[in-house]
């Protein structure tokens, strides 16, 4: 009993790590198990941490709690002693030594286990009825989502709520073999074809982006002549990234001419090297055409003030998961990938060869000018033929 329970709470600081985003290794260190171990329990719940397994917390003792009631009892600490020391209730602490009291002692474990033992309520699952269980397996066999899948049934089954299941439920029901289970196999016809599902993981201070990216103005806050593509000048920016993420080239494309520069990032692509590469670029272009720069929350902008201020260029963030936010970037990302193709390796490409790609690129007539070429719509903006040779190959 006492190692069964010992097990239950190696498994829940081995989950609680998990759910903040530790890796399996890191995770089951840190809970005192071996990497084996903790993969096996990983692989064993699909990668899902079972909700059984959380600590009990609110109203309800944990076995850290009971481990300081035995001590206390142990040295002859009155209820009421060993409650404010834990911020509980006197009735709690009389309440639980009364319960789990055996042979006139108190043992921490053996209350633990009897507490969850009475804790346990089998509820039926969704999945296990019949009906039900067909139609998701039917459904999943047709390569529908389980979120296309839970809102097909709300509207085939508007007053039957024994026929409804939310998209949560199919996915542990594919990835927790337990009563009511869909096939493992099953898990082949999702679009992303895992057996194993990927964690969510916690978002608190440490993945905050107003935390990594601190004082960053959204692109709600951007002047609207931006927005309709009146007024020259408004730039957006992404990166394109080279296979394993080890390589990229930063690209940055005006709204209203569509014209491209591609900044070559030689050797590591941090934050630094970024801010080197924008404020040259950008600090090159006239003064009508530096009016905004609106990037994603990519952690390459950790140093957007000292961009903003050596390129006076103002900068925007988009809404996280907004790429639309960005279309004209997106969609010149995509026509760059002819010249850049994904899974390559893009720090082979010299400064140069990156400067003949956007050159090749600006000289190319789009639908959304008339036809016309970028180099001929931002032609007339430049001033010299050294800013047109720096907007081209910076």
């Amino acid at each position: 009993m006492a190692r069964t329970a010992e097990l239950q709470h190696l498994r829940r600081g081995f989950w609680r790590g998990v759910r903040e985003g530790l890796s399996t290794v890191v995770a089951a260190k840190r809970a005192g198990v071996s990497a084996d171990r903790g993969f096996r329990w990983f692989r064993e719940c699909g990668g899902v941490s079972p909700v059984s397994l959380a600590e009990p917390i609110g109203r309800y003792l944990s076995l850290s709690e009971r481990e300081e009631i035995s001590r206390g009892l142990a040295a002859e600490m009155s209820f009421r002693a060993i409650a404010r020391q834990l911020g509980r209730h006197v009735a709690t602490i009389s309440r639980e030594v009364d319960q789990n009291t055996s042979d006139g002692q108190y043992r921490a474990v053996a209350a633990q286990v009897a507490a969850e033992r009475r804790a346990r309520r089998p509820k039926p699952r969704k999945l296990e009825n019949p009906a039900l269980h067909a139609r998701v397996t039917a459904d999943l066999e047709k390569r529908w989502s389980p979120e296309e899948i839970a809102a097909r049934l709300r509207l085939d089954f508007p007053d039957d709520a024994s026929m409804r299941a939310s998209h949560e439920t199919i996915y542990q029901a594919l990835f927790i073999q337990g009563r009511g289970a869909l096939r493992r196999d099953l898990t082949t016809r999702l679009r992303t074809g895992r057996a194993l599902r990927r964690p969510h993981r916690r978002v608190d201070g440490r993945a905050d982006p107003d935390r990594r990216i601190p004082d960053k103005v959204l692109i709600s806050e951007r002047p609207a002549e931006a927005e309709d593509r009146a007024v020259p000048g408004h730039w957006e920016g992404d990166f394109v990234m080279g296979k394993n993420n080890r390589s990229a080239v930063a690209t940055l494309v005006e709204r209203t001419t569509r014209f491209l520069i591609l900044l070559h990032l030689p050797g590591p692509h941090d934050a630094l090297a970024f801010q080197n590469a924008t404020v040259e670029a950008m600090s090159k272009l006239p003064e009508q055409l530096r009016r905004s720069l609106t990037w994603d929350q990519g952690l390459e902008m950790r140093n957007h003030k000292q961009i903003s201020i050596a390129a006076e260029v103002p900068i925007y963030f988009c809404d996280p998961h907004s790429p639309w936010q960005r279309g004209t970037n997106e969609n010149t990302n995509g026509l760059l990938r002819q010249y850049l193709p994904k899974g390559t390796d893009l720090s082979v490409h010299s400064p140069n060869d990156l400067a003949a790609i956007a050159a090749e690129l600006n000289d190319r007539p789009r639908k959304t000018l008339g036809w016309l070429k970028p180099d001929e719509v931002i032609g007339p903006l430049l001033f010299d033929d050294q800013s047109a040779g720096v907007a081209t190959a910076p």
